[in-house]
């Protein structure tokens, strides 16, 4: 993703764009008019800094004691990360993470609309999960022949991961969100982002003992 003067936008302060965006978007349900820098920092503890550093990559810049606007920030930066447009995508795995990502709704506030679902298992292939038709992984290259989704969701075991990547690319379909804790390879004009759940758990149990090593 890029800047408005054309330069890539540093990967950190992408990841960190998002949580500026749910925090004014409340702000802005609640009718709040102007927020400052140091209010949403105080609020997503990330240094007022590097708020006011992120925001400028994207030429947003607060008035001097009053802030931010917040509706047009928050517009902005929804446009900006593409969560105003309806991307379509299909979820290969259609298991327990995979029908949890199909029965999320609140995917589709961000722009994102799972059309279909593709597995192997006989006794999901054929179903309907709120809506979402379950096919066998089979027809994919055919169904995106006649459908044309923009991103594939892979929640598969990890031992398929890259073969089901492979999959993907041979069908057309040109990004994926990878769930599996594999990281697959894929041709470099693919665009890919891998979220990891066994990673965060690892996170997790790590901090988790390091707190308890300084409370002992």
């Amino acid at each position: 993703m890029k800047t408005t003067n054309n330069t890539p936008l540093p990967e950190p302060t992408l990841r960190r764009l998002p949580w500026y965006l749910a925090y004014v978007r409340m702000l802005d349900k609640q009718d709040v008019e102007y927020v400052s820098s140091t209010r949403i920092a105080k609020e997503l503890s990330v240094d007022a800094s590097q708020i006011a550093k992120d925001l400028s990559f994207l030429d947003i810049k607060g008035k001097t004691r009053i802030g931010y606007e917040v509706h047009s920030l928050a517009t902005t930066l929804a446009d900006f990360l593409g969560f105003t447009q309806q991307h379509s995508a299909v979820v290969i795995g259609a298991g327990s993470l995979g029908q949890a990502l199909i029965s999320d709704v609140g995917l589709s506030q961000y722009g994102l609309n799972i059309v279909a679902g593709f597995d192997t298992d006989d006794n999901l292939v054929g179903k309907v999960i709120d809506g979402v038709n379950i096919y066998h992984v089979d027809t994919l290259e055919k169904w995106q022949h006649e459908n044309h989704a923009d991103i594939a969701i892979l929640a598969v075991p990890v031992e398929y991961a890259q073969q089901v990547a492979d999959r993907v690319v041979s069908s057309g379909i040109n990004a994926m969100w990878n769930f599996t804790p594999v990281r697959i390879k894929t041709p470099q004009e693919i665009a890919i982002a891998n979220t990891s759940i066994y990673a965060h758990l690892a996170i997790i149990y790590n901090r988790m003992n390091v707190a308890r090593s300084v409370i002992d």
